[in-house]
């Protein structure tokens, strides 16, 4: 009596692949495999060495135009008095952290450099009653408007300028690695296409 047969198996999947299989001579190892290796390493020499460079020549020019802004902001604004022509708000839950960090626009006065007088709008706390004063950065209009930059936020946009500028190029590198093996797949297609035609006649059989 014949044994049991044995459950059907999925058919094995493709064998694993060394991590450098396209550098090692192989009967089975195409020249478009060693382009690739190739060229793979190529790009992975240029994007470590380039990324460095464009981080720091970006962050240069970041940190060189953030620093001329923060000049020009600190000839150009200068902080002072406002005068609240109004009550602000009340929040509807007094005492409450959302109460803390809640800001409401309202209508001050200021007092420009040359002594006139205007009124413009600045954000405060809940609540703030008329004639109350509050320190704002205003221009030589007497606009309200930012304070200038510190040297901390020069820091932070220069970094992230720079960390900009590597990943770019990091991601131009894998875009042009993706584009070779793309190229490099339809050229063993076609060659493929072209030994199919030479061959499919040999196999068929005349009538």
């Amino acid at each position: 009596m014949a044994g049991e047969i044995p459950p059907a198996q999925p058919p094995p999947g493709p064998p694993p692949r060394p991590l450098l299989w396209r550098w090692r001579h192989n009967p089975l190892r195409r020249r478009t495999d060693a382009l690739r290796a190739w060229a793979g390493l190529v790009l992975l020499i240029a994007v470590l060495a380039v990324a460095p460079v464009a981080a720091v020549l970006v962050g240069d020019a970041a940190r060189r135009h953030y620093e001329d802004t923060a000049r020009h902001q600190t000839l150009t604004r200068y902080e002072t008095d406002a005068t609240l022509t109004r009550d602000a708000p009340r929040h509807p839950e007094p005492g409450s952290d959302e109460e803390r960090k809640t800001r409401y626009p309202v209508e001050v006065r200021v007092v420009t450099r040359d002594g006139r007088t205007r009124t413009t709008r600045t954000e405060v706390r809940p609540g703030t009653t008329a004639g109350t004063a509050v320190r704002v950065w205003i221009t030589a209009d007497g606009e309200v408007t930012d304070p200038p930059l510190t040297a901390e936020e020069i820091r932070s946009r220069t970094l992230g300028w720079a960390l900009l500028a590597a990943i770019g190029v990091a991601l131009t590198g894998a875009a042009a690695h993706a584009l070779t093996g793309l190229a490099l797949r339809r050229r063993n297609l076609a060659a493929w296409d072209t030994a199919w035609a030479e061959t499919a006649p040999r196999w068929t059989t005349p009538t």
